[in-house]
């Protein structure tokens, strides 16, 4: 690991960043919200920002068995994220957005010498659209919702995605936007960067809430890691 200077004493950097996408990266959220209120609309029920902010960070399945429970249809869960998807997919034809300060940040890290992945529940199929205004070059390792046996908020995701670029979990970096994500990065042993502008998440030891991700550096990512290590 390469050290730089913070303070009167060096601190390492991160092993790895590794970055939520919907909400965090991309402004996605607002689309999936219209594709989930489209789809339990024709299925007879109405969906509110309360089941909204109940199923940010969800992966596809997850938010299925919801809308499968709240709306009482016969349709099977994949049934129901086909039709999610179809909706999606039409909404992302009119683009995403960066999030603030997102495109500056991926592209900082990935001109570090520290690798970086990007970590989300969304599938695969999914990802490579969404991602476009960002890059999906500019990350060493992409891991979609549909290539991990648990999902979040469970710590595989991250465990995995540190695992494949060689990288303890408990020196890398996670950035995430949901408590769903946020409970995945945190049991995996991250430090963990919240942008806390689509949910409410609660203060928790190795959490740092940001209101967006301008001004980030590299020292700044290597303390994190070097608090988190210490605490």
């Amino acid at each position: 690991m390469t050290p730089v200077e913070f303070g009167d004493s060096p601190a390492a950097l991160p092993q790895a960043v590794l970055f939520d996408m919907d909400g965090t990266l991309i402004d996605s959220e607002g689309l999936w919200h219209r594709a989930e209120a489209e789809a339990v609309a024709e299925l007879g029920g109405q969906w509110s920002e309360v089941d909204h902010q109940r199923n940010i960070g969800g992966a596809a399945e997850a938010v299925a068995a919801y809308i499968a429970d709240l709306t009482g249809t016969r349709l099977s869960h994949s049934e129901i994220t086909g039709r999610l998807h179809a909706v999606f997919v039409r909404l992302l034809a009119e683009g995403t957005d960066p999030r603030t300060g997102a495109s500056e940040l991926v592209a900082l890290v990935a001109a570090s010498p520290v690798p970086s992945a990007l970590v989300t529940s969304t599938e695969r199929a999914l990802l490579e659209k969404a991602i476009t205004s960002i890059g999906i070059d500019r990350f060493d390792v992409t891991l979609a919702g549909d290539e991990v046996r648990e999902n979040k908020p469970h710590p595989e995701p991250y465990r995995a995605a540190a695992r494949a670029l060689g990288a303890d979990p408990a020196r890398c970096v996670a950035f995430e936007d949901s408590p769903v994500g946020v409970a995945s990065a945190l049991a995996a042993g991250c430090a963990t960067v919240a942008v806390a502008t689509q949910a409410d998440l609660d203060p928790a030891p190795g959490l740092t809430l940001v209101d967006d991700l301008t001004g980030i550096d590299m020292a700044w990512l290597a303390r994190l890691v070097s608090e988190r290590n210490e605490a």
